[in-house]
């Protein structure tokens, strides 16, 4: 006998969240995946053969991701990938994904998305992986302090961050358009709570003019996210620098864009830089064209924040 290949069902929602403790240390999972009022149909799990239990799952997160026109497309991430390890081997993912892959035509997703350290899971389902940048470097000395008010951000500050980040994003490729439940459930889980984000304020009007997030990864201090004014980057980084520090740590990755306004700011972070090319990111074509979607995972600028994971 062979497992069951079907969409779930609520009376499923122990077993997928039992499934997912199993397989990863992200208990935020299930608050993620109830976000989707049409999670279960969405979430395509494999029946056991003796018709008990859950072997397999994946679920397919519709999304609005710009292209690299910054045009608003839905999209279907693909997220949540787990196998019982006692039932890995047997093709139950490639088989969900070709399930996932009919819904989300279906539905009318331009294309899907992914992101994974285990490409070859994916790769024979039409998944083809795109490269992405980030700069890395040994965390400078602490700089004079810079013309903004930098401070932590508080839950007060939501409605500003928010502005920031759609300005910021309007016209990037491969950028969500956040929702307020986005906001309410989504950043936080991968960010934490908002105050461990610093902000930029304007020493006179009081306006914000900058938020980045920055957090430790292992012996790494990650700086995942940017948004507002350039010139506020210098005060950002330099307080970003100065929590690394603080906090025992000597080198940094920098998961921004590499435009002008970043590298002009970077020596405030880092004594020294490169580039490290990453292929994480993988993007199957749907209803849009392969070059396309090829253009949008490669156009300058193009970048999918951590913020935003599936």
């Amino acid at each position: 006998m062979t497992a069951t290949i079907r969409t779930a069902t609520p009376a499923d929602d122990p077993a997928l969240a039992a499934l997912w403790r199993r397989c990863f240390d992200a208990p935020q999972i299930a608050d993620l995946h109830a976000l989707d009022p049409d999670r279960h149909r969405h979430t395509f799990v494999a029946q056991g053969a003796d018709g008990e239990g859950i072997d397999a799952v994946v679920v397919y997160v519709p999304r609005l991701i710009r292209d690299a026109d910054g045009t608003p497309q839905r999209v279907g991430g693909i997220g949540s990938v787990a196998t019982r390890p006692e039932a890995r081997g047997q093709g139950l993912v490639r088989r969900l994904l070709e399930a996932a892959e009919h819904t989300m035509t279906a539905e009318g997703c331009a294309w899907s998305l992914l992101f994974t350290g285990t490409p070859g899971v994916y790769r024979g389902s039409g998944w083809q992986e795109f490269a992405g940048t980030y700069t890395e470097g040994t965390l400078a000395p602490s700089p004079a302090a810079g013309e903004f008010r930098i401070r932590p951000a508080t839950v007060r500050d939501t409605a500003e961050v928010a502005a920031l980040h759609r300005a910021y994003n309007a016209d990037r490729p491969l950028s969500s358009v956040r929702a307020a439940e986005d906001w309410a459930v989504r950043v936080p889980a991968w960010y934490g709570p908002l105050d461990r984000s610093l902000v930029a304020q304007d020493p006179v009007s009081g306006a914000l003019a900058g938020w980045l997030v920055a957090g430790h990864e292992g012996e790494y201090l990650e700086v995942r996210e940017f948004a507002g004014a350039p010139e506020s980057l210098e005060g950002l980084f330099a307080a970003a620098g100065e929590r690394g520090r603080a906090a025992g740590l000597s080198r940094a990755r920098v998961r921004l864009p590499d435009g002008p306004g970043v590298r002009a700011a970077l020596p405030v972070l880092l004594a020294d830089t490169w580039r490290v090319t990453e292929r994480v990111g993988m993007a199957r074509p749907l209803h849009a064209t392969e070059e396309s979607v090829r253009a949008t995972v490669t156009a300058p600028g193009a970048v999918h924040w951590y913020g935003d994971c599936f």
